[in-house]
């Protein structure tokens, strides 16, 4: 049992005061100003895991976020210029700076910051955070309270011709607390491709970050909307990220989150498909060295008729790594003709790592399909021999079988070549390297971005190229 002197004292990461002048600074309408008390209130009562079937597990030991500064305002890190037919969004310790391109602002499509959307008074409040539930740990509650970033997209219906999204988050000071919250809404028949990424500057953290992401999702009837997270921050920031969407008739959903940093990571998404005919995918990949760890958890909510849930999630895990996905499938009982699948594995490459894979369903509609697939295991030794006899060293050939084990992920992701997109990063990673944002036009960012169908999913397509 931990004694007194052990025991953390929650209100020296964030005192109450703090709260309040977080609050005023951003002109909290009075709504909100509560909303933000309420979610303190809970922050400081509420267990980090709810669950206490996995409060044993330690996925969120070590976690401090003593001192850290949620009103700290620095000059804006230089980043690379944006593409002239995009959205681009920065996040840094300036503040958000949003840049709409001219054509995309003449079609009616509308990014509406932060700032404004407090400007709109207590009216505004209530639709911005209608898709949060109400905190139920402690992570979650705190995000709630550090809220000092976000906007509301909004893609009109009449807007056929694909939008690109390019939000980039970079934490560059110590004690950082950047907390996003993002409401997105697409019309009927829009094309949507997001990418959120997650950096940190090079240099010396004294003590511990927090980045929180939340992203609430409204998808128009025959509308195909895609989010990429690479979250890669240095080994000393927490996270924590809430997802959620809620699809229209016919509508297509693509959640696809990489893991490659940060020391604790927490996700949650949670897709409805309301619609009849809509489809998600949520695919999932994680790479932990050291003492990292990521607790993900996805929940597929079948509610029309005739709807398709595909949840993959793969992690690799070294050192001391820790790893746990929970898939949650339900199928209410008018969900006729749902097919849904969930697959959840995890390869560790060292005896100190350690991996937990829960896959869940709860079917209460005869006529539908459900399956799943699970496992924990260490590399194959048949595999690692068989590459050795080719000429391949030990450690080379776990190299190989875990990329190409995460590769089956990115495969079955609707951007072309997201595998050799993603390698430079995967492989700075397994070499050791943290990756680092270096502020200036060259500075790491995605490149161009192709949608494109796969023989799994061969309807997904774009006909264009993003960036």
């Amino acid at each position: 049992m931990a004694t007194a002197a052990t025991t953390p004292r929650y209100d020296a990461w964030l005192s109450a005061a703090q709260v309040a002048s977080l609050g005023g600074s951003l002109g909290d309408p009075p709504s909100y100003a509560r909303h933000r008390a309420d979610a303190y209130e809970r922050f400081l009562r509420l267990p980090i895991e709810p669950n206490p079937l996995y409060r044993g597990y330690g996925y969120f030991n070590g976690v401090d976020l003593s001192g850290i500064e949620p009103e700290s305002r620095t000059s804006p890190v230089s980043t690379p210029t944006g593409p002239s037919h995009s959205v681009r969004i920065v996040h840094d310790a300036s503040g958000t700076r949003v840049h709409v391109a001219a054509e995309l602002e003449k079609a009616g499509v509308r990014v509406t910051p932060l700032p404004k959307i407090w400007a709109e008074g207590d009216s505004a409040v209530a639709p911005f955070i209608g898709g949060a539930e109400e905190p139920t740990d402690r992570l979650t509650a705190l995000a709630a309270v550090l809220l000092n970033r976000g906007y509301r997209l909004e893609v009109p219906e009449a807007w056929t011709e694909p939008v690109r999204v390019s939000d980039l988050t970079v934490l560059s000071t110590p004690h950082q607390a950047i907390s996003v919250r993002r409401q997105i809404r697409t019309g009927a028949r829009t094309q949507l491709l997001v990418s959120e990424e997650v950096y940190s500057t090079p240099g010396t953290v004294d003590g511990q970050r927090l980045h929180a992401s939340a992203t609430d999702l409204t998808v128009g009837d025959h509308a195909k909307a895609i989010v990429l997270t690479v979250h890669a921050p240095d080994l000393s920031t927490v996270s924590v990220y809430r997802r959620s969407a809620t699809t229209g008739a016919g509508a297509r959903v693509a959640w696809l989150w990489n893991g490659l940093g940060g020391f604790r990571s927490k996700i949650r998404n949670q897709t409805q498909l309301t619609g009849n005919g809509s489809a998600v995918d949520d695919l999932q990949t994680f790479y932990g060295t050291k003492n990292q760890s990521y607790d993900s958890s996805v929940d597929i909510t079948h509610i029309g008729t005739d709807t398709h849930g595909n949840s993959i999630t793969r992690g690799v895990f070294a050192d001391d790594a820790r790893g746990m996905s929970r898939g949650l499938v339900r199928i209410e009982p008018n969900a006729r003709k749902t097919i849904a699948y969930v697959s959840e594995h995890a390869m560790l490459l060292s005896k100190g790592a350690r991996s937990d894979t829960i896959p869940i369903l709860e079917i209460l509609c005869r006529d539908v399909k459900a399956t799943h697939s699970t496992s924990v295991a260490p590399v194959d030794p048949e595999k690692v021999f068989y590459l050795e006899s080719r000429g391949l060293r030990e450690s080379d050939a776990i190299r190989a079988i875990g990329e190409g084990f995460l590769s089956y992920v990115h495969e079955r992701a609707p951007i072309a070549g997201l595998r050799e997109i993603l390698y430079p990063l995967l492989e700075a990673r397994w070499d050791g390297t943290e990756l680092t944002f270096v502020p200036g036009e060259h500075a790491r960012s995605l490149p161009e971005l192709d949608v494109a169908g796969t023989e799994s999913a061969p309807e997904w397509r774009f006909d264009a190229k993003l960036r």
